[in-house]
């Protein structure tokens, strides 16, 4: 093993679905910097361009537009998807439409995702698919329930992913970030005391920067986890390992 390539990725090709903004565009510009040929997919094909490297239009709600994209892209080594949306709602106030869209883009695009671009992997004998899950994948917050429901259907879709294509040499795995200043959360962050709260609730009292994700991505992606598959990796500031801390008193 030469140690000082663990992570390169030189001669791999990768697309990454949500690269026009956010954590998506970080784990891009990061993949690049270690040596892949990274396709740049997005539904705003302009930031997609911004983002650098090779640019793709793909709206991954069209019908049959995963499928295409697969076609289209050829071999890939690695996949990304990082596209998520969510309505912050309580259920009572939820409406069906909305649960509906959520559940779509969360779950039912990343279903196609795996399959569209799994099916190729499989047949090639490998490659690494990377989703992204959320710390709401395994704790709860008032408004967000559809939203927490797809994290953590997304992490089961993975795992069995995982073990039905581990025989083939694939490796599917899930990342789980705590909060981070992205576009999914500007109505947080538009408020002083909610974007304090939030900081407050890891154990490093801050927020994440979308580019200290891109390491997780990196890793995953790398050959420095290749025994790496079916898991889900927190990358949250240790919010899930204090949740429900209590300081008591001197």
């Amino acid at each position: 093993m030469d140690y000082e390539k663990l992570f390169r990725l030189d001669g791999k090709r990768a697309v990454v679905l949500g690269a026009g903004s956010g954590i998506g565009r970080e784990s891009a510009k990061a993949l690049a910097a270690h040596g892949a040929e990274v396709i740049c997919a997005d539904r705003d094909l302009a930031a997609a361009k911004e983002t650098g490297g090779e640019a793709y239009e793909i709206d991954l709600l069209e019908p049959g537009a995963t499928e295409r994209a697969a076609r289209d892209l050829g071999v890939l080594d690695i996949v990304v998807l990082t596209a998520a949306t969510n309505v912050r709602k309580r259920i009572l106030d939820y409406r069906r439409e909305e649960f509906d869209r959520v559940v779509r883009l969360n779950l039912g695009a990343t279903f196609e995702v795996v399959r569209a671009f799994g099916a190729g992997m499989v047949e090639r004998g490998g490659g690494s698919i990377i989703g992204f899950s959320s710390i709401r994948g395994t704790t709860v917050e008032p408004g967000q329930g559809p939203y927490a429901a797809t994290k953590a259907g997304l992490v089961q879709l993975f795992r069995t992913a995982a073990a039905e294509f581990g025989p083939a040499g694939v490796r599917v795995n899930a990342i789980a970030p705590g909060v981070v200043e992205t576009p999914l959360t500007e109505q947080i962050k538009a408020s002083p005391e909610w974007y304090a709260a939030y900081a407050g609730k890891s154990a490093l009292g801050r927020w994440a920067k979308p580019e200290e994700i891109a390491g997780a991505v990196v890793y995953l992606a790398s050959d420095a986890a290749s025994f790496v598959t079916g898991s889900v990796l927190a990358v949250d500031g240790g919010w899930t390992a204090i949740d429900g801390r209590y300081t008591p008193p001197e």
